[in-house]
C-alpha cells in the first residue's frame, strides 16, 4: 500500500468526527460489555449467541441463498435437531467434527450444530485436494466428518488415508435439504434423513460452552508449506462478533449482510456472519463470487451491508459502469485488503457511506477496525500493539545492543507485534511448537511477550494504522493466503524441475501479490513443455496458488546460509529487462500455456490489457 499525502490523520480530522463519536458511545459501551466475557462459567459463544438472536428476532430472516429463506427459529431448530443427533452418536464436548461443504445454508447450520454440542468444527478449505486435504484432516484427528455432495469426490480420494468411522461419515445432498434430504451414496450416512425425528429444542450442551472452549479450527498457510490449524475459541467469537457487529456496524434486525466470501475463512464466517448474528440480522450468501451478478443479488436480498476483500472490490470497479451502480440499499461494508487506489472510486461510484476496513489474523490475538470511517486505514485496536524495526531480507524483527527491539517512528512501516496478556490471550495452533514459533519474548522489556503477526503496518496517527504488506513465506492473492513452500514442494514433484523458489510479485491495478516461481530445469530449458507444466500445476494446487509467472534460471543463487535470495527475485519480478539471461514466462488469462514475456507483452500487462 503506497503512502499518500492525505493518509495521516490530523487533529482537524478527529474534531470533525466528534459528533459521530458522541453518538456511538452508548453502542460502544454495550459492545465492549458483550465482547469482554471474563467469567469462565458464563455460557457464551456461537451457539449461545444464535439462541439469543433467535429470541430477539424469531421470525426474521437468518439465512438467505437464492430462493431459500430461513428464519432464525427455523435455523435454530434445524441446528438443534442436528446437535441432538450428534450427541446421540457419541459426539461430545471437545470432539472434532470436520465440515467439508461449500458456501450454502447447510454449511452454517452444521457449524452451528457442532458449536451447540461444544464440539469443534474443523473448517476445511473447499479448494483442498489430495495430500493437502489428507494433511488437514489428520492434523486434527476428527471424530466425524460432514461432507457436501459437491465435495464427495475430493473426500473419496483421501478417505483411505483418514481414520473416521463410516457411521460418523455424514452426507449432505447438494440441494435445499431443509425441505428435501436427498439420497446418500454408499458408504455415507444421510445426515438430514437421520435427524428427521430428533427434538428441535435447544440442547442443554449449548449452556455448557464457555469462553476458553475451542469453537473452530481455521486453517492457515504455514512456513512448513502445509496448513496449520489455528484455534478459534468461543470467547474470541464473542469479542469478534460484538466488536464488528455492535461497535463497528451497529447491526440491527432490519439489516441484511450479503457475503460471497468463503465461509471456511474467518472474515466470512466470524466477521460477516458473526456481525449478522450480533444484530439478529439476515445473512445472504452465494456459492461463489460473481462480479456480474453482485449488485442484482444485493438488490434482490435488500442487503444493507457487504462483506468484502480487496480483490472483490477491484473486480466490481472493473465492471462496465451502469446507471444502477448506486441503486441499492447498502450503507456499510466490512472486510479487508481494500487499497487506496480503489478505495475512493468504490466509495463514490457505488455510494457506500462507511467502509469498515479491518485487520485481523485468524491465528492471532489482535484486531483493528475502522470504526470512525476514515479513508485508507484498518482503523484502531483496543489491544496493545507496537510496530518494530525488522530485517528486510529475513523479515525478522531486529534487536539493539541491549537485546530489545526498536519501535519505528510515526509514519514509518514496521512489523506489527501484538502484546499477549489476559486482555489479549493467544489461542495459537493445535501444535504447541507452531504456537511458540510466533511468540517473541523480552521484546521491549524483560518478561513481556508479543505475537509476531508477520505483517507490515504503518502508524498514521491517533492510534490508526495502515496495512502495508505481508512478510515471510506467505503472500495473499485472490483473497487467499498462499504458502510459497507448498507451491515449491509441488513444483519440485515435476520430473523436469530440479529447483523451485516461489514468491509473490505486484501486478499493477491488482490487489495482493500474484504468484511467481523461479525454476531450474533438471536438464535444459528445451525439456520444459510449458503447456504440460501449467496443466500439472493446475491439477496439483488450488487455482489461486498456480504461479502466473515463471523465471527459468540455469543456477539458483543462494546466500551464505544457503537461503534463496527472494528479496532480489521479488524486486526483479517479471521484467525481462531486469532478469538478465533468465527468460520470463507468463500465464495469460483464458489461455492454457505459459508464453515468453518480451518488452511488448510486459507493457501490455502493465497497461491492463490482461485482467488478472
Amino acid at each position: 500500500m503506497s503512502r499518500t499525502t492525505n493518509d495521516t490523520i490530523t487533529w482537524g480530522m478527529m474534531l470533525r468526527k466528534l459528533p459521530s463519536i458522541a453518538k456511538a458511545i452508548p453502542r460502544v459501551v454495550k459492545g465492549m460489555k458483550a465482547a469482554n466475557v471474563k467469567d469462565p462459567t458464563q455460557p457464551c459463544g456461537l451457539g449461545w449467541s444464535f439462541e439469543q438472536a433467535t429470541l430477539r428476532n424469531p421470525a426474521g430472516p437468518a439465512l438467505l441463498q437464492g430462493a431459500v429463506v430461513l428464519t432464525y427459529s427455523q435455523v435454530n431448530q434445524w441446528a438443534n435437531r442436528i446437535a441432538h443427533h450428534l450427541i446421540a452418536q457419541g459426539i461430545g464436548k471437545g470432539d472434532v467434527v470436520a465440515v467439508f461443504i461449500e458456501n450454502r445454508p447447510e454449511l452454517l447450520v452444521n457449524i452451528l450444530a457442532v458449536a451447540k454440542v461444544g464440539a469443534i468444527s474443523a473448517l476445511l478449505n473447499t479448494s483442498q485436494t489430495r495430500d493437502t486435504l489428507a494433511h488437514s484432516l489428520n492434523l486434527v484427528a476428527p471424530a466425524a466428518i460432514i461432507v457436501g455432495e459437491e465435495l464427495v469426490p475430493a473426500f473419496a480420494a483421501v478417505r483411505e488415508r483418514v481414520s473416521i468411522d463410516s457411521a460418523r461419515t455424514w452426507f449432505v445432498a447438494d440441494q435445499d435439504t431443509y425441505r428435501q434430504p436427498g439420497v446418500a451414496p454408499d458408504g455415507f450416512i444421510n445426515l438430514m434423513t437421520a435427524i428427521a425425528d430428533n427434538p428441535s429444542d435447544n440442547p442443554a450442551s449449548s449452556q455448557q460452552v464457555f469462553l476458553d472452549d475451542p469453537c473452530f479450527y481455521i486453517y492457515t498457510s504455514g512456513t512448513t508449506g502445509l496448513p496449520k490449524a489455528g484455534v478459534f475459541k468461543h470467547g474470541r467469537w464473542m469479542r469478534s462478533s460484538a466488536s464488528f457487529g455492535l461497535i463497528a456496524l451497529d447491526m440491527r434486525p432490519e439489516d441484511i449482510v450479503y457475503c460471497t466470501l468463503p465461509l471456511y475463512h474467518a472474515t466470512g464466517l466470524c466477521v460477516c456472519w458473526g456481525s449478522a448474528i450480533s444484530g439478529a440480522s439476515g445473512f445472504a450468501i452465494r456459492r461463489k463470487f460473481s462480479a456480474s451478478q453482485f449488485w442484482s443479488d444485493v438488490r434482490n436480498y435488500r442487503a444493507t451491508t457487504l462483506g468484502y476483500v480487496g480483490e472483490l472490490c477491484r473486480y466490481l470497479v472493473d465492471q462496465p459502469p451502469s446507471a444502477e451502480d448506486n441503486q441499492h440499499g447498502v450503507t456499510k461494508m466490512i472486510g479487508n485488503g481494500l487499497r487506496p487506489g480503489a478505495w475512493h472510486e468504490f466509495k463514490t461510484r457505488f455510494g457506500v457511506n462507511h467502509i469498515c476496513e479491518l485487520y485481523a489474523a485468524s491465528d492471532g490475538n489482535i484486531g483493528f477496525t475502522n470504526i470512525l470511517n476514515f479513508d485508507n486505514t484498518v482503523g484502531f485496536s483496543l489491544m496493545s500493539w507496537e510496530l518494530a524495526a525488522y530485517d528486510h531480507d529475513s523479515g525478522a524483527p531486529t534487536r539493539d545492543a541491549n537485546g530489545f527491539m526498536r519501535k519505528v517512528a510515526k509514519g514509518e512501516q514496521g512489523l506489527l507485534l501484538a502484546k499477549i496478556d489476559d486482555k489479549a490471550p493467544l489461542d495459537g495452533y493445535t501444535d504447541p511448537q507452531k504456537t511458540e514459533k510466533v511468540v517473541l519474548h523480552d521484546v521491549f522489556e524483560k518478561g513481556d511477550r508479543y505475537f509476531n503477526t508477520g505483517d507490515l503496518l504503518r502508524n498514521i496517527g491517533f492510534g490508526h494504522a495502515q496495512f502495508v504488506d505481508r512478510l515471510g513465506d506467505t503472500y495473499r492473492w485472490k483473497g487467499e493466503n498462499v504458502s510459497t513452500t507448498e507451491v515449491e514442494n509441488i513444483l519440485l514433484q515435476h520430473p523436469n524441475i530440479s529447483e523451485a523458489v516461489a514468491y509473490g510479485v505486484e501486478v499493477r491495478n491488482t490487489n495482493g501479490r500474484a504468484g511467481m516461481a523461479a525454476i531450474t530445469p533438471a536438464e535444459s530449458l528445451a525439456t520444459l513443455d510449458f503447456s504440460e507444466l501449467l496443466a500439472f500445476a493446475r491439477e496439483q494446487m488450488p487455482a489461486y496458488a498456480v504461479p502466473l509467472f515463471l523465471r527459468v534460471k540455469v543456477k539458483m543463487e543462494t546466500t551464505g546460509t544457503f537461503k534463496y535470495q527472494k528479496t532480489r527475485l521479488k524486486d526483479e519480478a517479471f521484467d525481462p529487462g531486469k532478469t538478465g539471461d533468465d527468460p520470463i514466462y507468463a500465464w495469460l488469462p483464458g489461455t492454457d500455456t505459459y508464453v515468453q514475456v518480451d518488452e511488448q507483452l510486459l507493457a501490455d500487462i502493465h497497461g491492463g490489457k490482461y485482467r488478472y
